[in-house]
């Protein structure tokens, strides 16, 4: 039996290193979109684009796979362990916890480049960042 991939978009923003910043996520089942977003007022844009990665696989069941579709080279190779983890501790403790037992693999979407999805969240994810200084 054919599992199905569930195709999930990420991704985060900061307006200034330490400011606010947001993240945003579209999970892509059985045609349908589900949009998730989400703010901090203090991060960074690493630790967003983690935390989106973080959301995303805490959305999906245990043993279920996923394709994480993001512009964050970092969390693509900090991930896969093309990287050391030097930063954000933390979150990738928490990234350890939620994607065990989880099939995940990832692909590198060129930001702003026009893709759909990607446009969406990163809308999304600007737009919570900026709420915060309304």
């Amino acid at each position: 039996m054919n599992k199905k991939i569930i195709s999930i978009y990420t991704d985060g923003s900061c307006l200034n290193p330490g400011g606010s910043g947001g993240w945003a996520i579209c999970i892509i089942e059985n045609n349908i979109d589900f949009i998730l977003s989400g703010y901090d007022v203090a991060t960074t844009n690493n630790r967003m684009e983690l935390t989106a990665i973080i959301e995303a696989i805490t959305c999906i069941k245990k043993y279920e796979s996923c394709k994480i579709y993001t512009d964050s080279q970092l969390c693509i190779n900090c991930a896969s362990g093309k990287w050391q983890r030097k930063a954000n501790t933390d979150l990738w403790e928490k990234y350890n916890i939620v994607s065990k037992d989880k099939n995940i693999t990832y692909e590198w979407v060129k930001g702003h480049s026009g893709n759909y999805y990607n446009e969406i969240v990163d809308k999304l994810a600007k737009a919570e960042a900026k709420q915060i200084n309304i």
